[in-house]
């Protein structure tokens, strides 16, 4: 991706070489701050009950390093500034964003001739959610609708990551073209679902949730509304955070009722063999509580902080973002990337502060389970210390599955998709492809031979249209 070098801008005194070095000695401050009784153990893991919640000299040090990780993302910010644009940094600002108006059909399936509608669902918590359903192909019948099939995106995407390459390569218009009834959903804080019954974007408790919010709320309105439009069970295909979230809804009966099988693309549920070289330095500097300390609650690459945050990632020698994506995600075998600035005026999409917690959460533990609120905050939502865990062996065995994955993929590997697999008390089929990587599976321009044809003779094999009311 991202190939032509910017020159550097010379001549500022502000550099950080050695991001690492003080991100270290900030944690170091953390840990090195006076032990407390057993009756107040707010967690190291979250900057608000350290400096809110700690007393006495433990306070003061809490609130240091408070205040240090603070003045280290700021000096990483102004640094990046300093240097000069990274390629990556460089692209997302010439990138314009398309606007969210007239929604994913206007834009992207009804110029092509696809039948496209606009659906808004409404979670239980009040987000106001984007649903897209295009009931058959191009050339396709009206009245000959097939099997529902539930598109759900990943990280940092939309509904559009489904339609953003051409009708003969993209699954959303493959999916429709071979006679399926085709529905995708768009997550909370995406720019398609933007929407909330009483809040705004410019709320914090807008972006107060993670991938859990999204399993047992985004989820459940959704399928709960496709089921009863359709009156049948539904084919759910989800990719990367989609996998997450599908899996975990998996194990609440009231979601696994509506599913007769699962498609999963590059399946995630423990993070704990990550290899992203970007991911893996966002962990190690703690990149999740210093913007949690700073009050930020929407991440968002396209804006200013968003941009200049990739600078600081990118500007300490640790990642080579001249190919920004192979950084985030793995090598790409298939990747078009000619056309990384089309793509680019649809994502990336935002995200919550939280959310990228919550991830960073199941990096550094190696656990598949709800968000840790620390110690009291557990107690207080879940009744015990720990998160609870999402059970696998939980998901019904009758929900058949079928998972493909890649031996390139720095993101959901190879160990760790088998330890999924073993967890789960149905047998998934397994589609292994070894030099395919982590977007390969939705965007690879040869995925429609390579993975397509086999996940849809799996999804004709077990779809109904049947009633299971």
């Amino acid at each position: 991706m991202f190939k032509k070098k910017f020159p550097a801008r010379r001549g500022s005194p502000v550099q950080l070489k050695h991001l690492g070095t003080y991100i270290s000695l900030a944690l170091l401050v953390t840990a090195n701050r006076p032990s407390r009784p057993a009756a107040a153990p707010p967690s190291p893991d979250h900057p608000t009950e350290m400096a809110l919640a700690v007393s006495g000299g433990g306070a003061a040090a809490a609130l240091a390093s408070t205040l240090l990780l603070v003045l280290l993302l700021c000096s990483c910010c102004v640094s990046g500034a300093a240097h000069g644009s990274s390629p990556a940094s460089a692209a997302l600002r010439r990138a314009v964003p398309r606007d969210a108006a007239g929604g994913l059909c206007e834009q992207l399936l009804l110029p092509l001739g696809y039948p496209c509608t606009e659906h808004t669902v409404e979670t239980s918590d009040g987000f106001l959610i984007s649903l897209q359903h295009i009931p058959h192909g191009k050339n396709g019948v009206a009245d000959n609708t097939g099997p529902p099939v539930f598109l759900q995106h990943g990280l940092f995407q939309g509904g559009d990551t489904w339609f953003i390459n051409s009708a003969e390569q993209s699954l959303g218009y493959i999916l429709a073209d071979n006679g399926f009834d085709v529905w995708i959903g768009n997550v909370r804080g995406t720019r398609w679902s933007k929407g909330h019954s009483t809040l705004t974007v410019h709320d914090k408790l807008f972006w107060d949730w993670s991938w859990q919010e999204l399993a047992e709320y985004d989820l459940l309105a959704i399928l709960s509304y496709v089921y009863t439009v359709r009156q049948s069970k539904i084919l759910y295909v989800g990719h990367s955070q989609g996998t997450i979230m599908g899996l975990a809804a998996f194990t609440l009966p009231e979601i696994a009722k509506m599913i007769s099988s699962a498609a999963l693309l590059c399946p995630i549920t423990y993070l704990d063999h990550v290899s992203a070289r970007f991911v893996v330095r966002a962990v190690a500097m703690h990149l999740d509580q210093m913007l949690v300390t700073m009050g930020i609650h929407q991440l968002n690459f396209r804006s200013d902080m968003g941009v200049q945050i990739v600078d600081s990632l990118c500007d300490d020698g640790h990642v080579d973002c001249n190919d920004l994506l192979s950084s985030i995600t793995g090598e790409n075998c298939c990747f078009n990337g000619s056309r990384v600035d089309y793509y680019l005026e649809y994502e990336p999409h935002p995200s919550s502060t939280k959310n990228l917690r919550h991830l960073f959460e199941m990096i550094r533990k190696g656990t598949f389970a709800r968000y840790d609120y620390g110690l009291w905050g557990n107690l207080k939502r879940y009744g015990r210390l720990a998160p609870t865990p999402f059970d696998l062996s939980s998901i019904p065995e009758s929900l058949r599955m079928w998972m493909g994955y890649g031996g390139l993929d720095a993101l959901a590997d190879v160990t760790d998709v088998e330890r999924t697999v073993k967890e789960l008390r149905t047998t998934p089929e397994l589609l292994y492809i070894g030099d395919y990587g982590h977007i390969d599976f939705v965007m690879s321009v040869k995925a429609k031979d390579d993975v397509y044809v086999d996940l849809m003779r799996f999804l004709r094999a077990n779809g109904s249209l049947h009633s299971s009311y």
